[in-house]
């Protein structure tokens, strides 16, 4: 393309507004004259009245050319050098000259400037969502946020490579469900939230309870007021060194813009001891505001010291009305209709989608999802992006009703079950739900509910936990709880464990329940378990050396032991006919009685 081009002129000087050919004594006047008027006879909207148009340096306009001109021709490379050169300097209308520049074979197989600036920049969701229906008008006069309530934005949310719960994430504390104790209208959060005065915090809950959704919403209000950044860090990928360049910019940021540092880490107690000490001297002086996100017991995961300097918020699992309520928003935000019922407005009755059929989804199946999911809202929500994406892969495009348009898609509870299969039962095994739930089993069983018992072993392995485990419990639950009041329930115990050993899950949950159920109606007896303490406890608090055994209940099996006295007046019991009076326990400890004494007697 550049050996068809014409060159103009070696003595003269093109124009880079208006593109007309000049000689260079007359090109200066000409531009005073066109840069004001600009390529259209209209001034640039860029440059004000009173003041001359912006230039940038020869130098630099010159670099910027080379790359674009290297393709002329040897004639006429002095006179596109100049007029490219001068065609940098002048920023008003950039953007119209690059494009009269491609037309005109100026820049032929080179990428026109205004396009390489936007090179690599990201859009966001609701930006992509907008563009592809940038030709529909935006309609806000309900107040909602919601920016994909057509159909259009469903089919484009489920074709993008996102989870729904992430997609769908609320940016507002009025879409946040299910927390009200913690961020309700008269807690002491919301107080903090809406003065933008947000402390050191650590949300301890379930997943998908909405620790990560909470602190997005802080960092929103926070971006909206500029009282601070927020910045965001994994403790799954982030280092030692990230945490140390994040607290150096927030030091200038406070130092130089006096602009605070929301730091927020997800799974922070994946982070160990020495990496939390990191923190501590930054939240203690206001450096950084530190919000840590954890499944796990901050009490054993959180080093004390940065525990004290952070308040802990304990979110709960939600609710079934909770989940209802996510749902719900997640069904009217992608505008799914509930089937049987008649739309809320004749507005939303209008608001069909011509490109695809429309899509129902059974009240049933969105009852399934909130009791199935166990609380936990991304697993509510992705499954019904699964059973709503299956539905839509099954449709095909083409198939019409009788009556010629789209056939319905209708996602049904059967759907919903075959997505999730069973119940999400949460359950960590190496977590703290794993002692909450071996706790509640052995007090079960000291308290004889059968029935709790199992459902509390049922908890258990249906969560994965692993069967000896919990066989090893009910061996210590034997003697702990039942002991002497039913001596066979220790070999009960044994017998289960052995048997759990050699057949191994599921056969063995069988044999398991059995054990549990025989402890629970077994008597209970604790005297054996207090009296071994009582032992310690005699043990622990004796002062001085420990009192030696008696001569007469050692053995003496050399000369020199017996001439010492060892076993000497010791009466061998099958000797007699009856049980013999002689003391067993140390002269200090004579008329002791386990059974009955306790720590404090003197």
């Amino acid at each position: 393309m550049a050996t068809e081009m014409t060159a103009p002129p070696p003595d003269s000087v093109q124009c880079p507004v208006c593109f007309k050919d000049f000689t260079p004594v007359t090109i200066n006047t000409h531009l005073d004259v066109c840069l004001l008027k600009g390529p259209e006879g209209n001034t640039p909207s860029t440059t004000d009245d009173n003041e001359p148009p912006v230039k940038k340096s020869r130098i630099n306009a010159a670099e910027a050319v080379n790359s674009s001109s290297s393709s002329s021709s040897s004639s006429s490379s002095m006179s596109g050098t100049q007029s490219s050169a001068m065609f940098s300097l002048f920023q008003s209308n950039k953007g119209k000259v690059s494009a009269q520049g491609e037309r005109n074979g100026l820049l032929t197989g080179k990428q026109s400037p205004i396009r390489a600036v936007n090179k690599g920049v990201k859009r966001s969701l609701t930006e992509a969502a907008e563009g592809e229906r940038s030709a529909q008008p935006t309609d806000v006069s309900d107040g909602h946020t919601v920016k994909a309530a057509n159909r259009l934005s469903l089919q484009t949310l489920f074709t993008l490579d996102k989870p729904l719960a992430e997609i769908l994430r609320p940016n507002t504390l009025e879409e946040y469900f299910g927390q009200n104790k913690v961020v309700g209208q008269q807690t002491l959060l919301r107080s903090l939230l809406d003065s933008q005065e947000v402390p050191s915090l650590i949300l301890w809950g379930p997943p998908g309870c909405g620790k990560t959704t909470l602190a997005h919403i802080i960092a929103s209000k926070s971006k909206k007021s500029g009282a601070a950044r927020f910045v965001t860090l994994s403790a799954t990928s982030a280092s030692t060194n990230d945490v140390r360049e994040v607290i150096k910019q927030a030091q200038n940021e406070l130092r130089l813009c006096k602009r605070k540092t929301i730091l927020f880490i997800d799974e922070i107690h994946r982070f160990n001891k020495s990496q939390q000490d990191t923190f501590l001297p930054h939240v203690e002086c206001g450096t950084v505001t530190l919000i840590g996100a954890t499944t796990e017991n901050p009490s054993f995961q959180v080093n004390a010291a940065l525990l004290s300097r952070c308040r802990v918020l304990v979110l709960e699992k939600l609710s079934v009305e909770a989940m209802s309520s996510i749902l719900n928003r997640a069904v009217a935000t992608l505008g799914i209709r509930i089937h049987g019922q008649e739309p809320a407005t004749p507005k939303d009755q209008d608001q069909t989608d011509e490109q695809g059929p429309k899509t129902y989804i059974e009240q049933k199946a969105l009852d399934t999802i909130a009791y199935l999911c166990d609380g936990d809202a991304r697993t509510g929500l992705n499954s019904l992006q699964l059973a709503v994406k299956a539905q839509m892969g099954v449709s095909r495009p083409n198939q019409l009703a009788q009556h010629g348009s789209p056939q319905d898609i209708l996602v049904t509870e059967e759907h919903i079950k075959e997505g999730l299969q069973r119940s999400h039962i949460l359950y960590d095994k190496a977590g703290e739900e794993h002692y909450n739930c071996i706790s509640a089993l052995h007090k079960s069983m000291r308290g004889s509910n059968e029935n709790a018992s199992l459902y509390w072993l049922g908890r258990m392995l249906e969560g994965g936990e692993d069967p000896l485990y919990v066989a090893r419990r009910l061996v210590r639950f034997a003697s702990e709880d039942v002991g002497m009041a039913d001596p066979e329930a220790l070999p009960q115990a044994v017998s289960a464990f052995q048997a759990c050993h050699f057949i191994g899950m599921p056969e063995c949950e069988v044999i398991l329940a059995q054990c549990v159920v025989y402890l629970a109606r077994a008597p209970k007896s604790v005297e054996i378990y207090k009296a071994y303490n009582n032992v310690k406890a005699c043990l622990r608090n004796h002062k001085g050396p420990l009192p030696p055994v008696p001569l007469h209940l050692r053995n003496a099996p050399t000369r020199l032991m017996k001439q010492l006295g060892y076993a000497k007046g010791y009466k061998y019991n099958p000797a007699f006919s009856s049980p013999v009076e002689q003391e067993y326990l140390p002269e200090e400890l004579r008329g002791i009685d386990f059974f009955t004494w306790t720590p404090s007697d003197p």
